[in-house]
């Protein structure tokens, strides 16, 4: 195994006392604690050249000795997947996802995949960040639209995932929500984990929840709907729709977190009905802004992408109705 699969970390008076696994986590990019935990148990992970737990608590000056195994060959195929490009140069790429799109491949979805195209539209990508997940980042639901950042070599990629990891990005995102939002703008920090007895979905009521922050300013108003602007502090999964259903102002067309809408006396309202001609049929939520500091040149860029054309035709009836 050549060098750069191999190096050392040593723990400072910050690190003692702290799990292991935790540890790890702090200090190697990109790398969760569940991922640590089993390179742990593996072995790959030791302190002093010695196999630990994960729960081992760190003392200050211990010398922990890091072993990455090779990423493995990706097992998907190239495939011929339109991909809107914003921005690209020999470093990274940014993409506008659209919604309806699987971003990696995963278990029921090994074609079709965004990973399937971007290898087809850059085929060096293969194995860059791990096995099945080349260049990939951050990522979208499937559902959800907009801007996404794709490393084109490993270096690229420690470096953004340190962004994500440490918050130093900008994650702008529009929310067309149920409700007439009463304030102007809000903060929610609910923290969010795995639902206690659905796994599939995260709630604010987790055994085992994390901290997690979410500001909104209302965009614009219109009968039964508000368009939200939203900026993320952190980035837990469905954090948007987990913490706008917390608030009661569920995110248009999410089939997970919002319950099905009541009918009024007489049939379906208006907003309803207009949203049932729309064929609503996604989560009508876009990332629209995204912004990181440039690997190679250190320069803060901010991407911009436009709209889905599902969500635009919509906010341009809901216009109309104003």
């Amino acid at each position: 195994m050549s060098a750069k699969n191999i190096f050392s970390i040593i723990a400072d008076e910050l690190d003692s006392g702290e799990r292991l696994d935790i540890t790890v986590t702090r200090h190697v990019a990109d790398c969760s604690r569940s991922q640590s935990a089993r390179m742990i148990r593996m072995g790959n992970i030791t302190v002093h050249g010695l196999s630990k737990k994960p729960g081992y608590r760190v003392l200050s000056g211990d010398v922990i000795h890091i072993c990455f195994p090779f990423p493995a060959k990706i097992s998907c195929e190239p495939e011929d997947i339109p991909i809107a490009v914003l921005y690209e140069d020999e470093y990274l790429i940014v993409i506008n996802k659209q919604p309806g799109i699987v971003v990696h491949p995963a278990p029921g979805h090994y074609s079709g995949t965004l990973v399937n195209g971007l290898l087809n539209h850059c085929p060096f990508l293969d194995g860059i960040g791990g096995e099945m997940r080349p260049g990939i980042v951050h990522r979208l639901d499937k559902d959800t639209s907009g801007a996404l950042v794709i490393a084109k070599n490993d270096k690229v990629h420690q470096h953004l995932s340190a962004q994500f990891k440490s918050r130093q990005v900008q994650k702008t995102y529009l929310a067309l929500v149920y409700g007439e939002m009463k304030d102007q703008s809000g903060n929610i920090t609910l923290p969010i984990g795995r639902h206690p007895v659905d796994r599939k979905r995260m709630s604010t009521h987790s055994r085992h929840p994390r901290a997690a922050r979410t500001l909104w300013t209302v965009r614009e108003r219109f009968p039964g709907l508000t368009l939200l602007e939203i900026d993320l502090k952190t980035g837990r999964t469905h954090q948007i729709r987990v913490h706008c259903a917390a608030m009661h102002h569920c995110v248009v067309g999410d089939g997970v977190y919002c319950p099905r809408r009541k009918k009024q006396i007489g049939g379906i309202n208006r907003t309803e009905k207009l949203l049932k001609e729309q064929n609503v049929s996604r989560q009508m939520l876009h990332a629209r802004y995204l912004g990181v500091t440039h690997p190679a040149s250190g320069q803060w860029m901010v991407f911009d992408a436009p709209v889905a054309q599902d969500m635009a035709r919509l906010l341009t009836v809901l216009k109309k109705m104003i």
